[in-house]
Protein backbone atom coordinates (compact mmCIF):
# COMPACT_ATOMS: atom_id res chain seq x y z
CA UNK A 1 0.00 0.00 0.00
CA UNK A 2 2.80 2.56 0.53
CA UNK A 3 4.06 2.53 -2.81
CA UNK A 4 0.55 2.84 -4.23
CA UNK A 5 -0.38 5.84 -1.91
CA UNK A 6 0.17 8.81 -4.21
CA UNK A 7 0.92 6.60 -7.74
CA UNK A 8 -0.13 8.34 -10.62
CA UNK A 9 0.27 11.75 -9.31
CA UNK A 10 2.64 14.26 -11.70
CA UNK A 11 5.60 15.87 -9.85
CA UNK A 12 3.82 19.37 -8.69
CA UNK A 13 1.22 17.39 -7.08
CA UNK A 14 3.68 15.36 -5.26
CA UNK A 15 5.37 18.18 -3.98
CA UNK A 16 2.17 19.87 -2.78
CA UNK A 17 1.27 16.72 -1.48
CA UNK A 18 4.78 16.31 0.37
CA UNK A 19 4.39 20.15 2.01
CA UNK A 20 0.76 19.73 3.02
CA UNK A 21 1.98 16.30 5.09
CA UNK A 22 4.43 18.53 6.70
CA UNK A 23 1.89 21.06 7.87
CA UNK A 24 0.28 18.04 9.38
CA UNK A 25 2.36 17.07 10.75
CA UNK A 26 3.43 20.18 12.64
CA UNK A 27 0.04 20.83 13.52
CA UNK A 28 -0.21 17.16 14.77
CA UNK A 29 3.61 17.73 17.05
CA UNK A 30 1.40 20.89 18.73
CA UNK A 31 -1.97 19.02 19.61
CA UNK A 32 0.79 16.55 21.63
CA UNK A 33 2.76 19.08 23.41
CA UNK A 34 -0.31 21.11 24.08
CA UNK A 35 -1.52 17.77 25.37
CA UNK A 36 1.44 16.96 27.50
CA UNK A 37 1.41 20.59 28.91
CA UNK A 38 -1.84 20.22 30.26
CA UNK A 39 -1.01 16.97 31.65
CA UNK A 40 1.36 19.00 33.13
CA UNK A 41 -1.03 21.36 33.92
CA UNK A 42 -2.90 18.73 36.07
CA UNK A 43 -0.63 16.59 37.37
CA UNK A 44 2.46 18.77 38.44
CA UNK A 45 1.71 19.52 41.90
CA UNK A 46 3.40 22.08 44.48
CA UNK A 47 4.18 20.02 47.55
CA UNK A 48 6.38 21.09 49.97
CA UNK A 49 7.32 17.37 50.88
CA UNK A 50 6.39 15.90 46.95
CA UNK A 51 8.92 18.89 45.55
CA UNK A 52 11.86 17.35 47.99
CA UNK A 53 11.74 14.34 46.55
CA UNK A 54 13.88 12.59 44.14
CA UNK A 55 11.33 11.16 42.48
CA UNK A 56 8.81 14.53 41.95
CA UNK A 57 5.65 14.92 40.69
CA UNK A 58 7.47 16.36 37.50
CA UNK A 59 9.34 13.11 37.20
CA UNK A 60 6.10 10.95 37.62
CA UNK A 61 4.84 12.59 34.50
CA UNK A 62 7.80 11.92 32.66
CA UNK A 63 7.53 7.88 33.20
CA UNK A 64 3.53 8.38 32.31
CA UNK A 65 4.67 9.95 29.03
CA UNK A 66 7.60 8.14 28.59
CA UNK A 67 5.65 5.05 28.56
CA UNK A 68 2.91 6.49 26.03
CA UNK A 69 5.73 7.89 23.80
CA UNK A 70 7.73 4.67 24.09
CA UNK A 71 10.84 7.31 24.84
CA UNK A 72 13.07 7.55 27.60
CA UNK A 73 12.81 9.77 30.70
CA UNK A 74 15.40 12.25 30.03
CA UNK A 75 13.31 12.55 26.20
CA UNK A 76 10.01 12.64 28.20
CA UNK A 77 11.12 15.02 30.61
CA UNK A 78 12.63 17.85 27.65
CA UNK A 79 9.27 17.81 25.76
CA UNK A 80 7.56 18.44 29.10
CA UNK A 81 9.92 21.15 29.01
CA UNK A 82 8.99 22.24 25.50
CA UNK A 83 5.21 21.98 26.35
CA UNK A 84 5.49 24.22 29.08
CA UNK A 85 7.29 26.54 27.85
CA UNK A 86 4.74 27.13 24.75
CA UNK A 87 1.89 27.58 26.73
CA UNK A 88 3.18 29.62 29.68
CA UNK A 89 6.24 31.41 27.96
CA UNK A 90 5.69 31.44 24.19
CA UNK A 91 1.75 31.80 23.11
CA UNK A 92 1.90 33.84 20.52
CA UNK A 93 5.05 31.04 18.79
CA UNK A 94 2.83 28.32 20.35
CA UNK A 95 -0.33 29.71 17.81
CA UNK A 96 1.57 29.27 14.68
CA UNK A 97 2.94 25.90 15.47
CA UNK A 98 -0.31 24.78 16.01
CA UNK A 99 -1.23 26.37 12.92
CA UNK A 100 1.69 24.24 11.18
CA UNK A 101 3.77 27.14 10.20
CA UNK A 102 6.77 26.67 12.40
CA UNK A 103 9.09 23.19 12.60
CA UNK A 104 9.09 21.09 15.46
CA UNK A 105 12.88 22.13 14.90
CA UNK A 106 12.63 25.69 15.19
CA UNK A 107 10.38 25.36 18.08
CA UNK A 108 13.01 23.39 19.93
CA UNK A 109 15.30 26.53 19.44
CA UNK A 110 13.38 28.95 19.98
CA UNK A 111 12.13 27.62 23.80
CA UNK A 112 15.66 26.21 24.19
CA UNK A 113 17.38 29.97 23.93
CA UNK A 114 14.64 31.96 25.16
CA UNK A 115 14.94 29.76 28.65
CA UNK A 116 17.17 32.60 30.24
CA UNK A 117 14.63 35.25 30.09
CA UNK A 118 13.11 35.80 33.11
CA UNK A 119 11.07 38.53 33.51
CA UNK A 120 7.26 38.15 32.30
CA UNK A 121 7.27 41.54 30.54
CA UNK A 122 9.99 41.17 28.11
CA UNK A 123 9.34 37.48 27.35
CA UNK A 124 6.00 38.89 26.42
CA UNK A 125 8.11 41.14 23.63
CA UNK A 126 10.00 38.66 23.05
CA UNK A 127 7.67 36.08 21.87
CA UNK A 128 5.51 38.61 19.67
CA UNK A 129 9.05 39.30 17.73
CA UNK A 130 10.20 35.65 17.54
CA UNK A 131 6.71 35.15 16.16
CA UNK A 132 6.91 37.84 13.80
CA UNK A 133 10.74 36.87 12.75
CA UNK A 134 10.47 32.76 12.54
CA UNK A 135 7.77 33.30 9.46
CA UNK A 136 10.40 35.54 7.72
CA UNK A 137 13.47 33.10 8.26
CA UNK A 138 13.16 30.29 5.82
CA UNK A 139 15.27 27.22 6.05
CA UNK A 140 18.39 27.65 8.12
CA UNK A 141 21.56 25.95 9.56
CA UNK A 142 21.50 25.05 12.88
CA UNK A 143 24.19 27.45 13.33
CA UNK A 144 22.90 30.54 11.53
CA UNK A 145 19.65 29.66 13.06
CA UNK A 146 21.25 29.99 16.58
CA UNK A 147 22.34 33.14 15.48
CA UNK A 148 19.45 34.59 14.83
CA UNK A 149 17.47 33.61 17.57
CA UNK A 150 20.45 35.08 19.59
CA UNK A 151 20.34 38.36 18.08
CA UNK A 152 16.56 38.59 18.45
CA UNK A 153 16.96 37.82 22.04
CA UNK A 154 19.77 40.25 22.49
CA UNK A 155 17.75 43.12 21.51
CA UNK A 156 15.36 42.87 24.64
CA UNK A 157 17.42 40.93 27.42
CA UNK A 158 21.09 41.14 26.69
CA UNK A 159 21.86 38.52 29.79
CA UNK A 160 19.71 36.10 28.03
CA UNK A 161 22.01 34.80 25.09
CA UNK A 162 23.33 31.81 25.71
CA UNK A 163 27.15 32.51 25.64
CA UNK A 164 30.24 30.49 25.50
CA UNK A 165 31.52 29.49 29.01
CA UNK A 166 34.66 29.70 30.18
CA UNK A 167 36.92 27.03 27.91
CA UNK A 168 38.41 25.39 31.18
CA UNK A 169 35.20 25.08 33.19
CA UNK A 170 33.40 23.60 30.16
CA UNK A 171 35.98 20.85 29.03
CA UNK A 172 34.42 17.49 28.43
CA UNK A 173 35.83 14.16 27.31
CA UNK A 174 33.41 11.71 24.95
CA UNK A 175 33.84 7.80 24.35
CA UNK A 176 31.86 6.83 21.18
CA UNK A 177 28.35 8.16 19.50
CA UNK A 178 25.47 6.84 18.22
CA UNK A 179 27.03 7.12 14.51
CA UNK A 180 30.10 5.02 15.36
CA UNK A 181 30.81 2.04 13.55
CA UNK A 182 30.41 -1.52 15.22
CA UNK A 183 34.31 -2.33 15.55
CA UNK A 184 35.60 1.43 16.02
CA UNK A 185 34.72 4.23 18.60
CA UNK A 186 34.91 7.92 18.17
CA UNK A 187 37.06 9.57 21.02
CA UNK A 188 37.08 13.41 21.14
CA UNK A 189 37.37 16.10 23.86
CA UNK A 190 39.20 18.43 25.00
CA UNK A 191 42.70 17.61 27.76
CA UNK A 192 44.39 20.26 30.27
CA UNK A 193 48.02 21.16 28.03
CA UNK A 194 50.35 19.42 30.72
CA UNK A 195 47.86 15.87 30.45
CA UNK A 196 47.79 16.24 26.76
CA UNK A 197 51.83 16.56 26.87
CA UNK A 198 51.66 13.48 29.18
CA UNK A 199 49.25 11.45 27.16
CA UNK A 200 51.64 12.14 24.01
CA UNK A 201 54.80 11.16 25.31
CA UNK A 202 53.22 8.18 27.07
CA UNK A 203 52.19 6.71 23.78
CA UNK A 204 55.51 7.55 21.83
CA UNK A 205 57.30 5.35 24.56
CA UNK A 206 54.92 2.52 24.17
CA UNK A 207 55.45 2.54 20.51
CA UNK A 208 59.30 2.57 20.97
CA UNK A 209 58.69 -0.43 21.99
CA UNK A 210 57.64 -2.50 18.82
CA UNK A 211 59.86 -3.57 16.32
CA UNK A 212 60.17 -2.28 12.67
CA UNK A 213 58.19 -5.00 11.00
CA UNK A 214 55.20 -4.70 12.96
CA UNK A 215 53.13 -4.63 10.23
CA UNK A 216 50.19 -1.95 11.50
CA UNK A 217 50.51 1.64 10.16
CA UNK A 218 51.61 4.51 12.45
CA UNK A 219 47.98 5.35 12.62
CA UNK A 220 47.09 1.78 13.97
CA UNK A 221 50.19 1.58 16.61
CA UNK A 222 49.23 4.93 18.14
CA UNK A 223 45.28 3.75 18.25
CA UNK A 224 46.87 0.32 20.17
CA UNK A 225 48.90 2.22 22.41
CA UNK A 226 46.10 4.39 23.38
CA UNK A 227 43.88 0.74 24.09
CA UNK A 228 46.99 -0.80 25.96
CA UNK A 229 46.93 2.63 28.08
CA UNK A 230 43.67 2.61 29.73
CA UNK A 231 44.16 -1.20 30.01
CA UNK A 232 46.76 -0.74 32.26
CA UNK A 233 49.84 -2.09 30.26
CA UNK A 234 53.09 -1.27 30.21
CA UNK A 235 53.61 -2.48 27.10
CA UNK A 236 52.54 -2.93 23.52
CA UNK A 237 52.64 -5.71 21.77
CA UNK A 238 54.48 -6.48 18.38
CA UNK A 239 52.36 -7.91 15.94
CA UNK A 240 55.65 -8.94 13.93
CA UNK A 241 54.93 -12.67 14.61
CA UNK A 242 58.57 -13.20 15.13
CA UNK A 243 59.61 -15.70 18.08
CA UNK A 244 62.45 -13.78 18.37
CA UNK A 245 61.16 -10.60 19.08
CA UNK A 246 62.41 -8.73 21.86
CA UNK A 247 59.06 -6.32 22.13
CA UNK A 248 57.61 -8.14 24.96
CA UNK A 249 53.99 -9.36 25.47
CA UNK A 250 51.91 -6.39 28.14
CA UNK A 251 51.43 -7.25 31.88
CA UNK A 252 47.77 -8.41 32.33
CA UNK A 253 45.38 -5.76 32.91
CA UNK A 254 42.79 -5.41 35.83
CA UNK A 255 40.15 -4.18 33.95
CA UNK A 256 37.30 -6.46 33.38
CA UNK A 257 35.08 -6.07 30.22
CA UNK A 258 32.37 -8.46 30.21
CA UNK A 259 31.20 -9.48 26.82
CA UNK A 260 28.12 -11.30 25.53
CA UNK A 261 28.42 -13.95 22.66
CA UNK A 262 26.47 -16.69 21.14
CA UNK A 263 28.50 -19.62 20.78
CA UNK A 264 28.82 -19.05 17.09
CA UNK A 265 30.26 -15.62 17.39
CA UNK A 266 33.14 -17.62 19.30
CA UNK A 267 33.34 -20.19 17.04
CA UNK A 268 33.67 -17.80 14.00
CA UNK A 269 35.86 -15.64 16.14
CA UNK A 270 38.38 -18.76 16.92
CA UNK A 271 38.17 -19.59 13.36
CA UNK A 272 39.71 -16.63 12.37
CA UNK A 273 42.23 -16.45 14.43
CA UNK A 274 43.11 -20.24 13.43
CA UNK A 275 42.91 -19.28 9.85
CA UNK A 276 45.55 -15.71 10.79
CA UNK A 277 48.03 -17.93 12.15
CA UNK A 278 47.76 -20.35 9.00
CA UNK A 279 48.25 -17.12 6.96
CA UNK A 280 51.35 -15.49 9.57
CA UNK A 281 52.98 -19.14 9.62
CA UNK A 282 53.04 -19.23 5.21
CA UNK A 283 55.38 -16.24 5.28
CA UNK A 284 53.13 -14.44 2.31
CA UNK A 285 51.60 -11.26 1.96
CA UNK A 286 47.70 -12.66 1.82
CA UNK A 287 44.18 -11.01 1.27
CA UNK A 288 42.51 -10.24 4.48
CA UNK A 289 40.74 -13.16 5.62
CA UNK A 290 37.25 -12.70 5.20
CA UNK A 291 34.70 -13.84 8.59
CA UNK A 292 32.54 -16.34 8.78
CA UNK A 293 29.22 -15.88 7.22
CA UNK A 294 27.05 -17.32 9.86
CA UNK A 295 29.66 -15.37 12.66
CA UNK A 296 26.75 -15.27 15.18
CA UNK A 297 26.57 -11.89 17.49
CA UNK A 298 28.82 -10.32 20.40
CA UNK A 299 27.55 -7.27 22.62
CA UNK A 300 30.25 -4.57 24.58
CA UNK A 301 28.67 -3.34 27.59
CA UNK A 302 26.31 -0.35 27.07
CA UNK A 303 24.82 -3.10 24.20
CA UNK A 304 26.85 -2.19 21.38
CA UNK A 305 27.41 -4.69 18.73
CA UNK A 306 31.24 -6.38 18.46
CA UNK A 307 32.33 -7.04 15.38
CA UNK A 308 34.11 -10.87 14.54
CA UNK A 309 37.61 -9.35 14.18
CA UNK A 310 37.20 -7.39 17.44
CA UNK A 311 35.90 -10.70 19.11
CA UNK A 312 39.09 -12.35 18.19
CA UNK A 313 41.54 -9.83 19.21
CA UNK A 314 40.07 -10.35 22.76
CA UNK A 315 40.47 -13.89 22.77
CA UNK A 316 43.95 -13.70 20.93
CA UNK A 317 45.06 -11.47 23.89
CA UNK A 318 43.86 -13.50 26.50
CA UNK A 319 40.31 -13.13 27.25
CA UNK A 320 38.62 -15.34 29.01
CA UNK A 321 35.53 -17.47 27.31
CA UNK A 322 33.04 -18.78 30.48
CA UNK A 323 29.44 -19.87 29.52
CA UNK A 324 26.88 -17.59 31.46
CA UNK A 325 25.54 -19.89 33.86
CA UNK A 326 21.64 -19.92 34.31
CA UNK A 327 19.74 -19.87 36.95
CA UNK A 328 18.00 -23.70 38.90
CA UNK A 329 14.67 -23.41 40.45
CA UNK A 330 16.11 -22.81 44.39
CA UNK A 331 15.84 -19.16 44.98
CA UNK A 332 18.90 -17.63 46.62
CA UNK A 333 18.54 -17.31 50.88
CA UNK A 334 19.19 -13.57 50.59
CA UNK A 335 18.10 -10.43 49.77
CA UNK A 336 21.20 -9.10 47.39
CA UNK A 337 21.42 -11.29 44.74
CA UNK A 338 24.91 -13.26 43.71
CA UNK A 339 27.50 -12.20 41.49
CA UNK A 340 26.68 -15.20 39.24
CA UNK A 341 22.51 -14.25 39.41
CA UNK A 342 23.02 -10.50 38.57
CA UNK A 343 25.31 -11.15 35.81
CA UNK A 344 22.30 -13.69 34.05
CA UNK A 345 19.27 -11.10 35.10
CA UNK A 346 21.62 -8.32 33.34
CA UNK A 347 22.35 -10.65 30.31
CA UNK A 348 18.89 -11.34 29.72
CA UNK A 349 17.31 -7.93 29.86
CA UNK A 350 20.38 -5.99 28.67
CA UNK A 351 18.51 -2.42 29.60
CA UNK A 352 16.02 -1.33 31.97
CA UNK A 353 12.59 -3.18 31.60
CA UNK A 354 10.62 -0.01 32.27
CA UNK A 355 9.08 1.26 28.69
CA UNK A 356 10.80 3.03 26.14
CA UNK A 357 13.40 3.30 28.59
CA UNK A 358 17.08 2.53 27.60
CA UNK A 359 19.59 2.87 30.11
CA UNK A 360 22.11 -0.13 30.05
CA UNK A 361 21.86 -3.06 32.42
CA UNK A 362 25.11 -2.61 34.10
CA UNK A 363 23.83 1.09 35.06
CA UNK A 364 20.64 -0.43 36.52
CA UNK A 365 19.76 -1.64 40.19
CA UNK A 366 18.37 -5.25 40.63
CA UNK A 367 14.96 -5.10 41.46
CA UNK A 368 12.72 -7.85 42.95
CA UNK A 369 9.30 -7.45 41.41
CA UNK A 370 7.55 -8.64 44.77
CA UNK A 371 9.59 -6.85 47.04
CA UNK A 372 11.80 -8.93 49.80
CA UNK A 373 10.94 -10.75 51.78
CA UNK A 374 7.37 -11.58 50.29
CA UNK A 375 9.24 -12.65 46.99
CA UNK A 376 12.60 -14.61 46.46
CA UNK A 377 15.75 -13.97 45.13
CA UNK A 378 15.54 -15.76 42.17
CA UNK A 379 15.32 -14.51 38.02
CA UNK A 380 12.11 -15.03 37.80
CA UNK A 381 10.77 -12.47 40.37
CA UNK A 382 14.56 -10.21 39.46
CA UNK A 383 14.62 -7.14 36.87
CA UNK A 384 16.94 -4.38 35.93
CA UNK A 385 15.54 -0.50 36.64
CA UNK A 386 17.17 1.96 36.23
CA UNK A 387 17.38 4.35 39.53
CA UNK A 388 14.56 6.84 38.32
CA UNK A 389 12.02 4.37 37.59
CA UNK A 390 12.96 1.94 40.64
CA UNK A 391 12.40 4.74 42.78
CA UNK A 392 9.02 5.39 40.99
CA UNK A 393 7.75 1.40 41.25
CA UNK A 394 9.10 1.78 44.96
CA UNK A 395 7.84 4.87 46.16
CA UNK A 396 4.86 6.65 44.01
CA UNK A 397 1.45 5.06 44.31
CA UNK A 398 0.09 3.19 41.37
CA UNK A 399 3.05 1.66 39.17
CA UNK A 400 3.15 -1.99 39.56
CA UNK A 401 5.07 -4.46 37.50
CA UNK A 402 4.30 -8.36 36.50
CA UNK A 403 7.23 -10.86 35.48
CA UNK A 404 6.61 -13.71 33.55
CA UNK A 405 9.08 -17.14 34.02
CA UNK A 406 10.35 -16.06 29.95
CA UNK A 407 11.21 -12.69 31.70
CA UNK A 408 8.33 -10.61 29.77
CA UNK A 409 7.22 -7.81 32.31
CA UNK A 410 4.14 -5.81 32.22
CA UNK A 411 3.43 -2.56 33.45
CA UNK A 412 0.83 -0.97 35.18
CA UNK A 413 0.78 2.55 35.30
CA UNK A 414 -1.16 5.22 37.94
CA UNK A 415 -4.20 5.56 35.19
CA UNK A 416 -4.19 2.18 34.71
CA UNK A 417 -2.15 1.37 31.30
CA UNK A 418 -1.20 -1.40 30.54
CA UNK A 419 2.64 -1.37 28.98
CA UNK A 420 4.36 -4.86 28.13
CA UNK A 421 8.40 -5.21 27.54
CA UNK A 422 10.40 -8.07 27.00
CA UNK A 423 13.72 -9.01 27.48
CA UNK A 424 16.63 -6.81 25.63
CA UNK A 425 18.16 -10.12 24.88
CA UNK A 426 15.79 -11.10 22.80
CA UNK A 427 16.39 -8.37 19.84
CA UNK A 428 19.89 -9.86 19.54
CA UNK A 429 19.80 -13.41 21.00
CA UNK A 430 16.66 -15.16 19.47
CA UNK A 431 17.49 -18.20 20.10
CA UNK A 432 18.52 -18.07 23.27
CA UNK A 433 15.15 -18.92 25.44
CA UNK A 434 15.81 -17.20 28.87
CA UNK A 435 12.88 -18.99 31.15
CA UNK A 436 13.37 -19.58 34.21
CA UNK A 437 11.33 -21.76 37.02
CA UNK A 438 7.70 -20.90 37.54
CA UNK A 439 7.73 -19.53 41.35
CA UNK A 440 4.02 -20.28 43.41
CA UNK A 441 1.74 -17.03 43.52
CA UNK A 442 3.02 -14.71 45.57
CA UNK A 443 1.50 -12.89 48.40
CA UNK A 444 1.91 -8.84 47.96
CA UNK A 445 3.65 -6.74 50.96
CA UNK A 446 0.99 -4.75 53.35
CA UNK A 447 0.46 -0.96 52.22
CA UNK A 448 2.91 1.19 54.00
CA UNK A 449 1.83 4.50 54.40
CA UNK A 450 5.14 5.31 55.71
CA UNK A 451 7.52 4.26 53.31
CA UNK A 452 7.86 7.80 51.14
CA UNK A 453 9.61 8.75 54.50
CA UNK A 454 12.27 6.96 52.61
CA UNK A 455 12.33 8.07 49.49
CA UNK A 456 15.92 10.23 48.94
CA UNK A 457 15.58 13.85 49.04
CA UNK A 458 16.85 16.42 46.74
CA UNK A 459 19.17 19.36 48.32
CA UNK A 460 16.79 21.32 47.01
CA UNK A 461 13.24 21.43 45.06
CA UNK A 462 13.48 21.00 41.18
CA UNK A 463 11.62 24.69 40.61
CA UNK A 464 14.57 25.97 43.05
CA UNK A 465 17.42 24.61 40.95
CA UNK A 466 15.93 25.57 37.86
CA UNK A 467 15.97 29.15 39.40
CA UNK A 468 19.57 29.22 40.72
CA UNK A 469 20.94 27.67 37.60
CA UNK A 470 19.48 30.72 35.37
CA UNK A 471 20.11 32.98 37.90
CA UNK A 472 23.48 31.76 38.21
CA UNK A 473 24.23 32.15 33.90
CA UNK A 474 22.62 35.52 33.71
CA UNK A 475 25.02 36.73 36.22
CA UNK A 476 27.95 34.95 34.19
CA UNK A 477 26.28 36.12 31.03
CA UNK A 478 26.42 40.08 33.06
CA UNK A 479 29.67 39.53 33.92
CA UNK A 480 31.44 38.61 30.64
CA UNK A 481 29.22 41.68 29.07
CA UNK A 482 30.93 43.85 31.54
CA UNK A 483 34.38 42.68 31.02
CA UNK A 484 34.70 43.72 26.82
CA UNK A 485 33.26 45.92 24.87
CA UNK A 486 29.62 45.40 23.37
CA UNK A 487 28.80 43.77 20.44
CA UNK A 488 25.68 41.89 18.70
CA UNK A 489 25.66 38.57 18.36
CA UNK A 490 27.00 35.86 17.62
CA UNK A 491 30.03 35.65 20.13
Amino acid sequence: MFDTVFAGLEESALLAAIEQSAREEAQAGARKLAAIAQLVHLTVTCDEECDGWVYDSWAAAASEIGAVLNIGHKRASGQMRIAVALRDRLPKVAALYLQGRLSARLISEISWRTRLVDDEQVLGLLDAALAEAALRWGPLSEARLARALDAVIHRYDRDAVIRAKDTVKTRDFHIGSVDDPDELVLVWGQLLGCDAAALSARIAALLKGICDNDPRSVGERRSCAVGAIVQGHDHLPCRCGSPACAAAAPEKSNVVISVIADPAAVEAAQKLIAAEDEHHAAKDEPEPVPCPQDSGVALLPGVKLLPIVALAEAIRGGAAIKPLWLPGPDPEPHYRPSATLAAFVRARDLFCRFPGCDVPAERCDIDHVVPWPYGPTHASNLNCKCRTHHLGKTFWDGWHDEQSPDGTVTWTTPTGKRHTTVPGSRLFFPEWDTTTAELPPLAQPPPDPGRTAKMPKRRRTRAADNAARVKAEREHNAAQRNSRAERPPPF
